[in-house]
């Protein structure tokens, strides 16, 4: 834990500049990690998305998917990026003053086992922390991949489409060693933030990132 100080107020934030508590948020603190972004000034639209996503958290109990805050205020993907190039949950929802993070347990669930997939190893064994998420992506295999998929209860499994997403997710990280924003992954890969969403409905991080054996620290 550290701190972070803007306007003469002080809070409370991890490593990643992330909020600690929800509750501590003000315009203070959305204005300041702006500033610290390079975001020079928060507009209206700015502010319509900042509230978006806090109120879905009031009602939902989570940090809402880039899906839906998009629908609600009418944006494209290209939108989102110009208002906040730094990613939505780099940008928007750090500045909302919340992450994936936030709520994550309400809308889990633990499976007894995984069944078996035919054509890939069950028994091996990988380290994961409490959100599912590979501890070391360089353990990540296909074998992960599907049965992380399975888990989630993905519908079609995992088809090319999927795997090419997978696939830039994990060769960008192993060349720039971050992980690419949601606005990277869907230029690179020519689609729209829709059929992101039919290719991953639990979100781009919870879903997308976390199949790929990777994570946003």
């Amino acid at each position: 834990m550290t701190t972070y100080t803007f306007n003469s107020k002080t809070y409370d934030v991890d490593s990643e500049g992330f909020l600690l508590n929800f509750n501590t948020w003000d315009e203070d603190f959305a204005t300041g990690t702006a500033h610290k972004i390079e975001i020079s000034q928060l507009t209206k639209d700015h502010w319509d998305v900042i509230y978006a996503i806090r109120n879905f958290f009031l009602e939902l109990g989570r940090c809402p998917l880039v899906y839906q805050v998009c629908r609600k205020n009418g944006l494209h993907l290209k939108d989102l990026r110009t208002l906040f190039p730094n990613g939505y949950l780099r940008g928007a929802c750090r500045i909302s003053g919340i992450t994936y993070k936030e709520g994550y347990l309400k809308y889990s669930y633990l499976m007894d086992n995984i069944r078996e997939i035919n054509a890939f190893n069950d028994d091996k064994i990988y380290a994961t922390d409490v959100r599912g998420f590979l501890v070391n992506s360089s353990e990540w295999d296909e074998n992960f991949a599907v049965h992380k998929a399975f888990e989630m209860k993905m519908p079609e499994n995992l088809t090319e489409k999927h795997w090419k997403i997978i696939r830039f997710l994990r060769e960008n990280y192993e060349k720039n060693k971050v992980v690419a924003t949601i606005y990277e992954t869907c230029e690179a890969n020519k689609i729209e933030i829709d059929e992101l969403e039919q290719l991953f409905p639990d979100g781009y991080h919870r879903g997308a990132v976390k199949i790929s054996g990777l994570r946003v620290r």
